[in-house]
């Protein structure tokens, strides 16, 4: 019993796991954070936005106040999660369940 939690993100109700969409590969429990169980790739933000300019004001994210941190799935490598963060600062969990409610509602749904 899967529900899809993001585009690429799902939670096993029965397994109390989290999911790639794609390809079912676990990405741990579902009480905590499924970007634990990612491949996680940190980047600098000139990888993604060149400076256009030369200078102190180059019209892209300062490597020394950002990064940008990459969560893959280590199944199929999909992208899961990107996020912005400066360097050094621990990963955010940004998704916490319910996740007996959401048993109970799924079970609800399949009995009737």
């Amino acid at each position: 019993m899967k529900r899809q939690i993001t585009e690429n993100l799902d939670v096993d109700l029965e397994r109390l796991e989290w999911a790639c969409h794609h390809c079912g590969h676990s990405l741990g429990p579902a009480r905590d954070n499924y970007k634990q169980g990612c491949l996680v790739a940190a980047r600098s933000p000139h990888e993604i936005w060149r400076p256009l300019v030369e200078g102190p004001y180059t019209f892209s994210y300062n490597p020394g106040w950002a990064q940008v941190v990459e969560f893959y799935c280590p199944g199929c490598a999909t992208l899961i999660e990107v996020e912005m963060l400066p360097p050094g600062h621990p990963i955010t969990h940004d998704i916490e369940l319910d996740l007996e409610a959401l048993a109970r509602k799924a079970r609800e749904e399949s009995a009737s």
